[in-house]
């Protein structure tokens, strides 16, 4: 049976590899978020920390539905450059999940 390699998996490792690199305080200077809009698919997300090497966190944010209330959110973090090329391509890619 073949194992599918999910975002938790993918989140270890780099949370591993970082604290490999930097001892166990990662450094998060020059580091950026790219938080993931609710209903962006899986695959793209994933597509998104292997291609750009991002790092997947979760974040909270403040909602106002009725009431103010924190949610959870994915971010993907990394150097500017690749969080911005990772933002060009979520973009490109929700647009023709879209339009298919």
């Amino acid at each position: 049976m073949t194992r599918v390699l999910s975002l938790h998996d993918l989140i270890s490792r780099k949370r591993f590899e970082l604290a490999e690199m930097s001892g166990e305080n990662a450094e998060l200077e020059d580091l950026y978020d790219l938080v993931i809009p609710l209903g962006v698919p899986m695959s793209i997300i994933m597509d998104m920390v292997e291609m750009f090497d991002l790092e997947a966190v979760d974040r909270m944010i403040s909602i106002t539905e009725p009431e103010i209330a924190q949610t959870p959110v994915i971010a993907l973090r990394g150097p500017l450059e690749n969080v911005l090329e990772a933002e060009k391509f979520m973009k490109k890619e929700m647009k023709a999940w879209l339009e298919g």
